[in-house]
């Protein structure tokens, strides 16, 4: 396997390297006291930027008006936007929309994509993706309680998500709904197109998340469907076919949020570098760096972020060669190795600011706070440390060890 990155792409993360640091960081103040919608007009001036720098939606296909990059050549960019949480959305590739596209270019029909798709890739309106559920375990997507029952040319959905990440604000919602409920478990929910619009589509409120309810794209809404009606010509794919699509949205997405993540670690791990030469913590004026403590966890944290960002390429280039079947063992170890790799260089850099780390004068607050679910969502941890161990397990099934 070949890891080498072409001229072009070590250029690309350069511009947006720069980007972030010139354009963005300087924007994150105020980013952390204003709501979305107040920082909107401020965000889409930096998108026009990158639209002229020719580094628009990176990750989408070039025949849909984005750069067309691989799914490892994304991740070097990701990792890249990562280290500001205005990254992804200024570059127009963040989640829940990167996902919806994926599935709208791979299932949708071609008027699907006129109307939904092409806006989508061009910034012009925002999505939604409605999968979890109140009362229901989100880290099992076959087990749903969400209902959409046909009713002539009609699906009526009835049904109760929260953690529908974007909703505030986006034009359309992709729902997974039970459609035949007397299927095999893996083939009872389809995935259907929701206008926000619609009647019945209700935002109950956006859900507060230690302490920040958020919105626009960094909110998380509780939705009600009730008796809420949509075309049949809204479903994606074939009917009963949404776990499988679900599942070729979520290969793919993990390594976009494992590679956000690893930029999350390299902006912590400056800040705590920095903070470590600069604070004085002596009459001498010896620094926290001079303490062996603080050296450990140095090396360690250098340690930990090559080792999860070696093995979250591995995977991306797996998904690339191979496909995110064959590569699904990779892809549940990155999930949980580099999410707890985040959180645990977080914890340090902040530890290491001690009580300035605990303020929003410095974004590893932000960070502390928002990235904590890392460790749940898209499947949590112990999810999928289970089954990982199953399926290494079952290879050894009647294998002679010696």
């Amino acid at each position: 396997m070949d890891f080498g990155v072409s001229e072009r792409i070590e250029t690309i993360v350069s511009m947006i390297n720069e980007f972030v640091d010139r354009e963005l960081i300087p924007m994150e103040p105020e980013y952390l006291v204003h709501d979305f919608d107040e920082m909107l007009p401020k965000i889409r001036e930096k998108q026009e930027m990158v639209k002229k720098m020719g580094l628009w939606a990176p990750n989408f296909p070039t025949e849909c008006g984005g750069m067309g990059l691989s799914l490892l050549e994304h991740g070097l960019v990701s990792e890249a936007l990562g280290r500001s949480p205005l990254g992804h959305f200024v570059f127009w590739c963040q989640a829940p929309d990167a996902g919806n596209v994926e599935i709208l270019h791979m299932f949708g029909t071609e008027a699907q994509k006129e109307r939904y798709l092409t806006p989508l890739v061009e910034g012009k309106i925002r999505s939604c993706f409605s999968m979890t559920e109140v009362d229901m375990p989100g880290s099992n997507p076959v087990m749903l309680e969400t209902t959409a029952v046909k009713d002539g040319d009609d699906y009526v959905i009835n049904g109760h998500k929260w953690y529908t990440t974007s909703a505030d604000g986006a034009d359309f919602a992709i729902v997974m709904a039970v459609t035949n409920p007397d299927a095999p478990p893996y083939l009872q929910a389809s995935m259907i197109i929701v206008p926000n619009d619609t009647p019945g589509f209700n935002i109950v409120r956006n859900i507060p998340v230690m302490g920040h309810e958020g919105s626009g794209y960094a909110s998380h809404a509780e939705i009600l469907y009730q008796s809420c009606r949509v075309p049949r010509a809204n479903l994606l794919g074939t009917e009963g076919h949404g776990f499988v699509i679900a599942q070729e949205r979520l290969g793919p997405g993990r390594i976009h949020h494992c590679m956000r993540w690893l930029g999350i670690c390299q902006r912590a791990f400056d800040l705590m570098c920095k903070r470590a030469n600069e604070r004085v913590i002596a009459p001498n004026g010896k620094t926290l760096a001079t303490r062996q403590i603080i050296q450990g966890w140095i090396a360690e944290s250098a340690a930990e972020m090559e080792a999860a960002r070696l093995m979250t390429l591995h995977a991306a280039w797996q998904i690339d060669n191979v496909g995110a079947s064959k590569a699904r063992d990779s892809i549940s170890m990155i999930k949980f190795v580099v999410a707890n790799t985040m959180n645990r260089i977080v914890d340090r850099a902040l530890q290491v600011h001690g009580g300035l780390g605990m303020t929003d004068d410095t974004i590893l607050a932000y960070f502390y706070r928002h990235e904590r679910a890392a460790r749940i969502y898209d499947g949590a941890d112990e999810v999928h440390k289970t089954s990982l161990a199953k399926r290494i397990l079952r290879s050894y099934e009647g294998k002679e060890v010696r």
